[in-house]
């Protein structure tokens, strides 16, 4: 379909309910976020000078369902390659995200083909089985990965029953192709690279069929790092019903449960309503439904699975960490939609079969457009699209960002000499990353004194959370403190966002009353750090020194906070007094400042 027929306005547009174009923060001096709506609402229009920077890059893959959902937020399709806001298309190579500019979003990450590959999301979870213990990372079937697996994978088979199935999968493959089911060496295919991953035999059925689920789950940022699952999905059955003979074996419409197969059947069956346990794709919703009346609980399933996505998106982390800084102007410029294909056991657990990083949002009925029609507009909500600045338009050369979220997303340069108050900054960020083990008692200190950096991710997370829609935030969250321990290596940002959760999660707007007390003298942009107190080391630190070292902090880590520590003759506890002169602009979310932010502030005075 012509990319400017899908993004015309619908001819009843004045018979729908009227919304705003611009979602404004929970936050004062933080900029406004752009209104993706639903289809019986109609979105105003912005002035032209703001309207002309609607602009959306269209890709060859680009999901009708897409197109359709930012057209009626009056986005145009953009003619030139760099003047667009937002794009949906093919995952690329690292360094290609290079060319994103800092008012630009991409919906993927790079490095994501990390759980993306079927073969590198077996070798991540099995580094994680190796270093946090197999009983924790035990949800995905064993796989072997040929050739250089070979041997492995003939000795498992030797050790095997006699009548043990293999699934072999292409590593890169979607929509079933290529996908077989085996019980013999001799049937192993001899092209290569291959996947062969032990086949769930024993799956729970309904009506005698298996079935999958597609669970969609949202990433807007890795650090700190923050991840969504929509509450509806869609359960995909096999269009015959399953048997575990060995003839069966060949027949995909009875082993295999992916729609792009089980269509071709004769005997598929469609089903266009959301709230039916009908035909061969059911809602998830239903499917709840369906097990909460046969007396299964259908939350504590649910859970299980938002355990199982943690650890995989964490599985991850470090890979996505290390090129979103070495390739990504700003994390602003990144998220990713990951669709999980979940298959429940005969004791309904669940297991990963697979992550896709451009799960198909085609919608060929009005299930589909129902669900995936509402998780777009969700997510495009979630996402945060602020409107750039002119000059951040115009600009051909900016500088890449080190801020870790898109609030206080004005560009730091370095400063020719390192004030005390960024000395103050990295040195509480050395500080709390120097613990070998999560521990929630030294953690708990991180909210006492903030900085603006610690205000700016609190504010965007805050801000972000409102956005939800239907999705559901599952990192962080109050029980995040269990999962820090799987990260490769700990971030800052994680621990302070977890530990936020934990103290206002049962009184949140006491810490959104806290955060808006200081936006609104800009402290969240750097200004008003004359009214803070500084960050320094606790006297604690000092007095225990000496112990320190051979218990919780090596030598390295000691070094390396040394490098922020007062010099001889200063007091190591005082409160620096902040410069009055760092102050940066209250109203953009993008481009324009290049000092530093500086200072911190105490929440107990602001509770006061």
């Amino acid at each position: 379909r012509n990319c400017i027929e899908c993004l015309a306005q619908p001819a009843e547009a004045q018979d729908k309910v009227l919304k705003p174009a611009l979602v404004c923060s929970l936050f004062p001096n933080v900029p406004p976020t752009i209104y993706f709506s639903t289809q019986d609402e109609t979105v105003e229009k912005l002035p032209w000078e703001q309207r002309k920077l609607l602009r959306w890059k269209m890709c060859r893959v680009t999901p009708n369902i897409v197109k359709q959902t930012i057209g009626r937020s009056h986005f145009r399709v953009s003619k030139k390659s760099s003047d667009w806001l937002g794009c949906w298309g093919h995952h690329m190579k690292s360094p290609g995200f290079k060319a994103i500019r800092e008012h630009q979003k991409l919906n993927h990450f790079p490095g994501s083909f990390q759980i993306g590959r079927k073969d590198r999301l077996w070798r991540n979870l099995l580094k994680m089985q190796a270093r946090c213990g197999k009983k924790e990372f035990n949800f995905f079937p064993q796989s072997f990965i040929l050739p250089q697996d070979i041997k492995l994978l003939r000795k498992a088979w030797e050790e095997g029953a006699s009548r043990q199935k293999w699934i072999v999968k292409p590593p890169a493959s979607a929509r079933g192709i290529g996908i077989q089911v085996i019980h013999k060496w001799s049937q192993l295919p001899k092209r290569r690279p291959l996947l062969v991953q032990r086949y769930l035999h024993k799956p729970y059925l309904i009506g005698g069929k298996k079935f999958d689920l597609r669970i969609y789950v949202y990433v807007t940022c890795y650090d700190p790092l923050r991840v969504y699952l929509f509450k509806d999905g869609l359960v995909r059955f096999a269009s015959c019903k399953y048997s575990s003979s060995m003839e069966s074996l060949s027949n995909k419409f009875m082993h295999l449960t992916n729609y792009s197969v089980n269509k071709k059947n004769m005997e598929y069956k469609s089903n266009s309503d959301e709230t039916a346990c009908q035909g061969h794709k059911w809602a998830l919703k239903a499917l709840w439904s369906y097990l909460t009346q046969k007396g299964v609980n259908s939350e504590a399933i649910w859970e299980k699975i938002k355990d199982i996505v943690i650890k995989t998106i964490i599985a991850s982390e470090p890979y996505v960490n290390s090129l979103v800084k070495m390739y990504v102007r700003r994390p602003y410029c990144c998220h990713e939609l990951f669709g999980f294909d979940i298959m429940l056991d005969e004791n309904l657990k669940p297991w990963i079969l697979e992550v896709n990083i451009s799960p198909s949002l085609h919608s060929n009925s009005p299930l589909d457009v129902s669900i995936k029609g509402q998780m777009v507009r969700d997510l495009l909500n979630l996402a945060g699209f602020v409107l750039p600045s002119m000059d951040s338009v115009a600009s051909r050369t900016q500088t890449r960002n080190g801020s870790t979220c898109s609030l206080g997303s004005a560009l730091k340069e370095k400063p020719k000499a390192v004030s005390e108050h960024l000395r103050a900054e990295k040195m509480k960020k050395a500080y709390y990353l120097m613990q070998k083990i999560p521990d929630q008692d030294f953690y708990s200190s991180v909210l006492d004194i903030l900085t603006p950096d610690d205000v700016r991710i609190l504010v965007e997370t805050e801000d972000e959370y409102s956005r939800r829609g239907q999705f559901e935030r599952v990192f962080p969250s109050h029980i995040s403190m269990r999962y820090l321990r799987f990260f490769e290596q700990p971030r800052y940002f994680n621990i302070l966002v977890t530990q936020w959760e934990l103290k206002y999660y049962l009184n949140r707007h006491k810490g959104l009353e806290l955060l808006k007390n200081w936006c609104v003298k800009g402290y969240h942009t750097g200004a008003g750090t004359n009214l803070a107190q500084m960050w320094s080391l606790p006297k604690s630190f000092f007095l225990q020194k000496g112990s320190i070292q051979s218990n919780d902090f090596s030598k390295l880590e000691l070094g390396r906070l040394g490098t922020y520590l007062p010099s001889a003759g200063e007091d190591p506890t005082r409160c620096l007094e902040p410069s009055s002169t760092q102050s940066l602009p209250l109203n953009k979310c993008t481009g324009g400042a290049n000092q530093r932010p500086a200072g911190c502030l105490s929440d107990t005075a602001l509770v006061m």
